[in-house]
């Protein structure tokens, strides 16, 4: 088992008889799967765009929601203007999150999203383990992160893949953001989304991914080795590719 404290997450508790019914009505999955683990849920806009992205946790009495730092503050924000007269209460816990890798220990979930991406624990002390390389991971797998790839009120969390992080759920009813999920879900197909490229030089980050005649369609985000985790017009990338001096090579798609 390896593990990890996670410095940058944050745990607020939901508790209160409409805890599920609230954040069901808010959030991009179904809270009703919490009975089997962790839910990799998001929070939208009403024009569909993302605003925030975290796990919602089991906790007896209270369902814990796992968020990135910079994003709690305005979580707690926005979950107090949807609150109204539902018998919820919102706080700050001072639990650690801690991460890892290998068998799910005792108490520990394991991470919805890609089995790669190991567990999940929640705790009043911190891990204190060796560091993991997760960019190596998301990279592999495209698996977008909170601030480098998924931007507030910027991405579409269905360019972002969160159809195959187990991110939302189009079965569960109504939700902010429910309608324009929907429609871009019945598209033929989108014309943008984050893709795992294969880069041959050096492309750093926020490096502008560009036509033979100059024109850009993407850009390179996270990058691992000679692969990167790119924002692409799939449907423009079918000639030479460029980032400064590199060359991106786009995988076949299905």
């Amino acid at each position: 088992m390896i593990g990890e404290n996670a410095p940058d997450r944050r745990v607020i508790a939901i508790s209160g008889a409409d805890r599920e019914s609230f954040l069901q009505g808010l959030v991009t999955n179904d809270v009703r799967r919490l009975s089997s683990g962790l839910v990799y849920a998001a929070l939208l806009t009403a024009q569909g765009k993302y605003l925030a992205d975290f796990f919602l946790v089991p906790d007896g009495e209270r369902i814990l929601i796992d968020i990135h730092a910079d994003l709690a503050e305005g979580l707690i924000r926005r979950l107090g203007m949807y609150r109204l007269r539902a018998d919820v209460s919102i706080s700050v816990t001072e639990l650690h999150v801690t991460r890892g890798l290998g068998p799910v220990p005792d108490g520990a979930f394991a991470d919805p999203r890609h089995p790669d991406l190991g567990w999940r624990l929640y705790s009043e002390t911190p891990g204190t383990s060796p560091e993991i390389d997760w960019d190596a991971i998301r990279v592999a797998h495209c698996i977008p992160e909170t601030g480098i790839e998924l931007i507030p009120e910027d991405t579409y969390i269905l360019e972002a893949g969160f159809d195959q992080l187990n991110g939302v759920d189009f079965r569960k009813g109504c939700y902010v953001g429910q309608e324009v999920t929907a429609r871009m879900k019945h598209k033929a197909e989108l014309r943008k989304r984050f893709l795992t490229v294969r880069i041959d030089g050096n492309a750093e980050p926020g490096t502008a991914i560009t036509l033979g005649d100059g024109r850009s369609i993407g850009m390179v985000f996270t990058g691992s080795g000679d692969r990167a985790i790119a924002y692409l017009r799939i449907d423009r990338a079918d000639g030479p590719l460029a980032a400064g001096d590199a060359t991106i090579t786009v995988p076949k798609q299905d």
